[in-house]
């Protein structure tokens, strides 16, 4: 091995032995020849060699030597023969380089030479040639150089060349150029307004190739609006925004994509429209929500965020400002914004340098046995700039980096081996950019059930998850967690139907959905008949009847029908077919519903004894998951993330998942319940509007009776929890309030005339179930299109029985002055007393013979349910004071939290269960009720809506009568509870009245309660406070006062008297 000082000794005899000197002389054919002997030493010596002989400093030097045109030209030139000669990987550490002094800058100058003719087209030529021979990654260190010269330069020639390079790297590294979109769209976008013609036509051009990089199937057809908004901003900024307003993104939305659409957004919020703004503010908000990291949005946040924030205080129109304000915290959430910044102020990105991974690199390669190599080397300094330059672009694919890297490290060490060297330096920066996104090692023991790479998930024109990765593993129990809205069950909707490609098919791994999937036209089936008729079963009947016993259904309870049982019930016989199904993958969506504390607990210890077969499922119970789950399903910003152990071991992990089960209400998302109407002769809360007395009931063709004897009331301030076990009664006794169905042994129900109940059943979609393929709007259009509610048309209190039609038909004949007539129509009603009459028409006779019958006599006659019928119509008149038109209900539509794209625009087909309970909760309220009832209203909604229903419910002022076994929610509303047991009820914490009660007066109006004004944009309008009147000594003391200033000289106006 040769001593060190003799390696110096031999380094500085090759230096020697090259004359730089010669490969500038002003004889060109002189200064080729040199070039091309340099560009063979070079490749005999290595990439140390041009250091060594000062190559830089001449080349510098050269190009800038005042006296000779043909020597700059030459020293151009040398870059080109070097390159043209196969030196090109040997010059690179010394070009690539953006730092003055360097030969890249002063090349660049020379594009303005003052000699046209020989020097410039050198000066193209050899940075045109480096460009085409780099290293892609390298893009990204001459960029500056370039956007600085087009931005500053004195000299319209060095423009001009400058955009004309941009033009060659475009095309020759079209994805790095993508990456620096943000930081080429602004320089172009001005450069298009230079005064010089040649430099406008260059930078359109560039501006025009440069958003071809764009790669957004969203907004290419608008490319070109977007390109004319630039090059024409006054009177295209405007209509492009009305066009991107009205677009649904689904696809990422990557960093060329917000740099071309952010100067649009910018120049927007600057317009003075609100229109405008709130269009702006909408794009921002659809757009940003597709941004996969903060490191894309934060080149654009200095600029957007604080003009939004600036309209959001300063426009006038408040739902604008809602807008805005949506916009803001969602540009927050991505882009990692504190609450007090306006994203001016945010600390820089960390950026990687390239000494750093040099050193890391040398590092590593000491490690793994190399020989000794300096960070200093040319080959692994510029190895370690091109890795800088990945790590800043955020991409760690290894074989990008293994195409990258290694070629340079081994210029400087030879044959050795340097990939297992890179590997190390790339999965150390890779773990740096993620500490505070743990990843989890997949790589676990056991059968894989489903290993899926990289798939996309999408509902019409939504994107739901986007290059997913998705693992299972047979006997892992996966809680599917994540928003309302975020594509839970529709992702196990598509895993069930096979629609997830890359899922294995069916023959291999068999899956099964647990649900409620029985059809209202099997409702008298047996259940033991109906499980043996899906044959999808692979079991015999005596092991079906096995099977159904172990979970509960006894010999005598199979032969019960499908329609006499709960929800509880109904939801144990889907998971007595499961067992039957034999699945490897069980999909449980929301299974603890309906289930009381036992059946949660056999659901638990069932699930839990599964070792063979692997489940998925959606719940909100957070104890019933972190007693269940064995991993957690994160679906979070289009992605499926694994984190293994149970609920709390996730929250620990992401903190901020704890508001998925948290009862907190957010100030920006909000129910709000509609304020009820007035009654006839209810002048205080505590009187009753409702009543049971000794009422029993039986469904038809069950052998045992489901209500005995039960008594109760409801008034406007009952908060009531009806409470009991499953099969209890619970949800017969609301059927029988509401009029879904009626006494049938005896007792009766009583209800104001005038009462409106809102009421949504257990199974809530049964409202909405015949109309999926329409929008909400086009629903409550349909539901509501004749001025009374349609779905009270089908309960039993409105359909007329035969022996009720014959006591109507008995009932019809009034006589008159001695002439028969018959009753036909009740066409209207007036107050009466306590009570109320109602005008009849007759059979063939005018108008002008109707005849006012009491209510009382009507009722003995057999027409109580056309009584029904009429006060119906006029409680929902009394109601309805809002008109049936689309702006009417997408506001009402928005007090629970549906915004008005899903209400007009989305079909119901493809709400999420959360966003359907909120179309059938708002429907079910649209007639203002004066008492709400909910049957298990916690079903399908997540934590956030479930803590705003609850506040909503808190300042109802009407009654609410709740079914729920979430004993959370109903302690935190209800004061009165019914208990139910067997059918029969026990009622505690009631203030039952009769008449009036004691409490305060409602049917007067407030002290101070003055009806609030509202300008065109919906602000409200402060009124001045009126001067209280003066007392009489009041008045004297200020006359007294008055006359006194008179005499002594002081001015009194007369308005003073």
């Amino acid at each position: 091995m040769m001593a060190p000082a003799a390696t110096a000794a031999a380094s500085g005899a090759k230096a020697g032995a090259f004359d730089l000197a010669t490969i500038v002389v002003a004889d060109k054919a002189a200064a080729t020849e040199a070039q091309v002997n340099l560009a063979a030493a070079v490749k005999k010596e290595g990439v140390e060699f041009l250091g060594q002989i000062g190559f830089t400093d001449a080349i510098v030097k050269a190009l800038t030597d005042k006296k000779s045109p043909e020597v700059r030209a030459n020293a151009a030139g040398a870059i080109s023969t070097l390159i043209e000669n196969g030196a090109g990987i040997y010059l690179e550490p010394y070009v690539v380089s953006s730092a003055a002094g360097t030969i890249f800058p002063a090349l660049v100058e020379a594009f303005g030479d003052k000699d046209q003719k020989i020097v410039a087209p050198q000066a193209v030529a050899a940075v045109k040639a480096i460009v085409e021979a780099m290293n892609g990654a390298a893009t990204s260190v001459l960029l500056p150089t370039l956007l600085t010269q087009i931005q500053t330069a004195g000299k319209w020639q060095v423009k001009s060349n400058s955009l004309l390079v941009l033009q060659q790297m475009i095309k020759s590294d079209p994805e790095q150029m993508g990456l620096a979109m943000p930081d080429l769209v602004p320089v172009l976008a001005g450069a298009v307004w230079d005064t010089k013609s040649d430099v406008k036509k260059a930078a359109k051009t560039t501006l025009e190739k440069a958003t071809k990089l764009v790669q957004n199937k969203d907004i290419e057809k608008f490319i070109p609006a977007l390109v004319k908004s630039l090059l024409n901003p006054i009177e295209e900024v405007p209509k492009t925004i009305v066009l991107l307003s009205a677009t649904t993104f689904v696809s990422e939305v990557t960093a060329p994509t917000i740099s071309l659409i952010a100067p649009l957004l910018i120049r927007g919020l600057d317009e003075r429209p609100t229109a405008t703004k709130r269009k702006v503010a909408v794009i921002t908000d659809n757009m940003s929500k597709l941004v996969d990291s903060e490191y894309t949005v934060r080149p654009f946040l200095p600029q957007l965020l604080p003009r939004l924030i600036k309209t959001a205080e300063t426009i006038a129109d408040p739902e604008a400002r809602s807008v805005a304000n949506r916009a803001i915290a969602t540009l927050r959430r991505i882009g990692k914004v504190p609450a007090e910044s306006d994203g001016t102020d945010l600390p820089p990105l960390r950026v990687a340098e390239g000494p750093s991974l040099a050193a890391d690199f040398v590092a590593a390669i000491k490690k793994s046995g190399g020989p000794d190599v300096e960070a200093s080397n040319p080959a692994v300094a510029y190895a370690g700039v091109l890795a800088a330059s990945l790590v800043n672009a955020h991409d760690y694919t290894q074989s990008l980096w293994e195409a990258t890297v290694p070629q340079y490290l081994k210029l400087a060490l030879g044959s050795f081996d340097v990939l297992p060297a890179v590997r190390e330096v790339l999965q150390k920066k890779a773990d740096e950019e993620t500490t505070d996104d743990i990843k989890f090692d997949d790589e676990e023991e056991g059968e894989d059930l489903c290993n899926i790479d990289q798939f996309n998930l999408a509902y019409g024109a939504k994107i739901l998850l986007h290059h997913a990765n998705l693992r299972l593993k047979r006997g892992h129990r996966y809680g599917l967690l994540g928003r309302n809205g975020t594509g839970k069950s529709t992702l196990m909707n598509a895993i069930v139907a096979n629609q997830v490609e890359g899922f294995p098919d069916p023959s291999q791994v068999r899956t099964f959905y647990v649900q409620h999937d029985i059809d209202g036209s099997e409702e008298d089936i047996s259940i033991i008949d109906w499980v043996l008729a899906d044959k999808r079963l692979l079991a015999d009947e005596k092991e079906i009847r096995t099977t159904l016993e172990s979970v509960g259904f006894d010999s005598e309870k199979q032969k019960h029908s499908i329609g006499s049982l709960s929800g509880g019930w109904k939801m144990k016989l889907a998971l007595a077919r499961a067992i039957l199904f034999k699945a490897d993958i069980l999909l449980l969506d929301e299974p603890t519903n309906h289930l009381d504390v036992i059946n949660v607990t056999w659901l638990i210890d069932y699930l839990t004894s599964l070792t063979h077969c692997t489940s998925i499922m959606v719940s909100h119970d957070s104890d019933f998951l972190n007693r269940t789950i064995t991993d957690v399903l994160h679906l979070n910003n289009f992605k499926l993330k694994r984190y293994p152990g149970n609920l709390e071991a996730f929250i620990n992990h992401v903190p901020e998942a704890r508001s998925y089960f948290q009862l907190d209400v957010a100030e920006d998302y909000q129910f709000k319940l509609p304020d009820p109407p007035l009654l006839d002769g209810v002048k205080t809360k505590e009187k009753s509007l409702l009543k049971m007395r000794d009422v029993s009931f039986q469904y038809p063709g069950s052998p045992v009776q489901q209500l005995y004897n039960v008594n109760l009331q409801v008034s406007l301030s009952s908060r009531v929890a009806v409470l009991g076990p499953n099969g209890s009664g619970k949800s017969t006794l609301v059927k029988l309030l509401t009029g879904e169905t009626e006494p049938n042994i005896g007792g009766t129900v009583w209800k104001h005339p005038n009462l409106v109940i809102g009421y949504v059943a257990q199974h809530a979609f049964h409202h909405i179930d015949q109309h999926l393929d329409s929008t909400p709007l086009e629903y409550m259009l349909w539901r509501y299109q004749t001025g009374e509610d349609l779905e009270e048309l089908s309960k039993a209190t409105r359909v007329l029985t035969e022996e009720e039609k014959k006591k109507m038909a008995e009932g019809a004949t009034v006589i008159k002055d001695g002439v028969k007539r018959t009753i036909d129509e009740l066409v209207a009603r007036k107050k009466l007393k306590q009570s109320y009459e109602y005008e009849v028409s007759f059979k063939g006779l005018s108008s002008a013979e109707n005849m006012w019958l009491s209510r009382d006599e009507l009722v003995s006659r057999g027409f109580e349910k056309k009584v029904i019928e009429l006060d119906t119509r006029e409680a929902q008149r009394l109601g309805l004071m809002r008109p049936l038109v689309r702006r009417e209900i997408e506001k009402h539509f928005e007090d629970f939290g549906l915004e008005s794209e899903f209400v007009s625009h989305n079909s119901m087909r493809g709400l999420s269960g959360g966003q359907k309970v909120k179309v059938v909760l708002g429907a079910a309220t649209w007639r203002r009720p004066h008492v709400i009832c909910l049957d298990e209203p916690t079903n399908y909604l997540d934590r956030e809506s479930l803590a705003a229903l609850i506040a909503a419910l808190k300042a109802f002022d009407g009654g609410v009568l709740i079914i729920t076994h979430n004993q959370e929610f109903s302690e935190s509303i209800c004061s009165e509870v019914w208990a139910m047991s067997g059918g029969h009820l026990t009622a505690s914490g009631h203030n039952w009245v009769e008449g009036q009660g004691s409490g305060a007066r409602i049917d007067l109006p407030k002290e101070g309660d003055d009806e609030v004004e509202y300008d065109a944009l919906g602000n409200p309008i402060a009124k001045a406070k009126k001067e209280k009147k003066k007392s009489a000594a009041e008045l004297r003391k200020a006359k007294k006062d008055r006359m006194a200033r008179r005499k002594r000289g002081e001015e009194v106006w007369s308005d003073e008297e």
